[in-house]
């Protein structure tokens, strides 16, 4: 039985004509079913079956939480104590999480059943899922296409309903992009809203967790759960988390809405995705909201300053793991700098390499000021131009990707085409904007695809409330 709310779900619990345990089973069985997506890295059964048991018995005294029923996976660079955690990445190879992060404690409190591990890009460094240690993600819309990255493992898994939602991250597009190839629900919180504590670390000043769904309101449920102020992560805004209203009381208000002329005529841009967008943006107008072009000249700019700013920090977060504190470590070392090296050649994966050694490069002495300090000031110049078209409208709508889920082991002579990937979804993440891609299209070759709305910082409950609307008039 297949479910788009955790409403249904729930309402189906009360009956009492399924259980928690009856759905665990079902899942679990999908999950076998579906090994050939690869999308599980690891699938915690005996964790998984126990909880539904006991979340059965809280169902029946009337005390369970507001995610009883809903089955969840979690990226693989997401801390759940107890079990391992890799980032995909053989240098973490049977690493055991002593801790859970945040995020993970906030949805058991509200007794979520997390069912297992899900694949993704190694160091969440990606956007196909084929830069895993163990191997890349197929798209359960077509098989021989990628998932999107790097939460790949994420959005397949909520798409084959291997499980009710997923967790991801997302530094430049990380969640949106794979929600867009995959046809779900991805949604990207305003930085600083939802605890990093226990994500391992890809580029700290972008990396934001969030959720994929089916549905936008279950999405905005898990954001509401996991958001707000964390005693163990400084940069969580403590600001009221507001809780977006899902009634028809707002059906009619009209919106402001800009979209980015560059992004429509971009010759990257898939015909059929741009006239998908243009058709949305009529429909829209039909219906009394206000949709206009704005100008927005840096979108070329915005991919390599990304990059600069994000392979410096990975350069910074990936010192740590060295072969000496924990993971990897060669057995062909003999001394201090052998194991380093060593462990580190081995353990790192050729994306993850290039990274480390392109932001060592931009932090370098004699490189910095020509390259990472010009890329903080466009940063800023990036997030003032965002708050400008905020000023004067409620949302900014655009393609999520440029084209739909490309083929599996496609060759690059060149590895940075695929930074290109990013090209619509990394200004929320330069600018710290909480953005979604909505499964709203689907191309003539079969694949689905996302358009993504992007709204003001902190207001959350607008970008949600809005896109629920789309979702149900579409």
């Amino acid at each position: 039985m297949d479910f788009n709310t955790l409403t249904e779900v729930q309402n189906k619990l009360t009956e009492g004509s399924i259980t928690c345990a009856s759905l665990v089973e079902e899942h679990l069985k999908r999950i076998e079913e579906n090994q050939h997506l690869n999308a599980f890295l690891e699938v915690f059964s005996l964790d998984a079956r126990s909880r539904a048991t006991v979340i059965d018995q809280k169902i029946e005294r009337g005390t369970a939480g507001r995610l009883a029923g809903m089955i969840i996976g979690i990226k693989d660079n997401i801390c759940f104590k107890g079990h391992h955690v890799s980032a995909s990445s053989k240098i973490l190879e049977g690493f055991t999480s002593l801790y859970s992060s945040t995020v993970v404690e906030r949805l058991l409190d509200e007794d979520a059943i997390i069912i297992g591990r899900l694949n993704c890009d190694e160091f969440a460094m990606g956007s196909s899922n084929e830069f895993s240690a163990f191997g890349p993600v197929k798209n359960p819309a077509d098989q021989t296409k990628v998932s999107g990255g790097s939460s790949g493992g994420s959005a397949a898994a909520v798409a084959a309903r291997l499980c009710h939602a997923a967790l991801g991250s997302d530094t430049g597009g990380s969640i949106r992009q794979p929600a867009s190839f995959c046809g779900v629900v991805g949604f990207k919180p305003t930085y600083g809203r939802v605890s990093r504590h226990g994500l391992i670390a890809f580029a700290s000043s972008f990396d934001q967790i969030g959720p994929f769904t089916q549905s936008v309101e279950d999405a905005a449920l898990l954001y509401e759960i996991m958001a707000g102020a964390d005693e163990y992560d400084s940069t969580v805004s403590r600001r009221e988390v507001e809780k977006t209203d899902f009634s028809d009381n707002n059906a009619d208000q009209p919106m402001r809405i800009a979209y980015l002329k560059d992004a429509l005529v971009d010759k990257r841009l898939d015909p059929e995705i741009r006239e998908r967008t243009m058709n949305l943006i009529e429909e829209l107008k039909t219906k009394g909201h206000t949709v206009e072009p704005v100008s927005f000249p840096w979108l070329d700019v915005m991919v390599p300053v990304y990059y600069i700013l994000t392979t410096a920090e990975a350069s910074s977060n990936l010192a740590r793991y060295d072969g000496i504190h924990f993971g990897k470590r060669s057995e062909e070392a003999d001394d201090l700098e052998s194991t380093y090296k060593l462990s580190r050649t081995e353990g790192f994966g050729d994306e993850v390499k290039r990274r480390i050694l392109l932001g060592t490069f931009v932090l370098s002495s004699g490189y910095y000021d020509a390259y990472y300090s010009k890329a903080q000031k466009a940063r800023r110049v990036v997030k003032e131009a965002t708050e400008k078209i905020f000023e004067e409208y409620d949302l900014i709508l655009s393609p999520t990707s440029p084209h739909t889920a490309f083929e599996m082991g496609k060759e690059q002579v060149d590895p940075t085409v695929m930074y290109l990937e990013d090209i619509f979804t990394v200004q929320a993440n330069i600018s710290g904007n909480p953005a979604v891609s909505l499964p709203l299209g689907q191309h003539s070759n079969g694949l689905p695809f996302g358009i993504q709305l992007m709204g003001r910082a902190w207001d959350e409950k607008t970008l949600l409330g809005f896109s629920t609307r789309l979702m149900n008039n579409n």
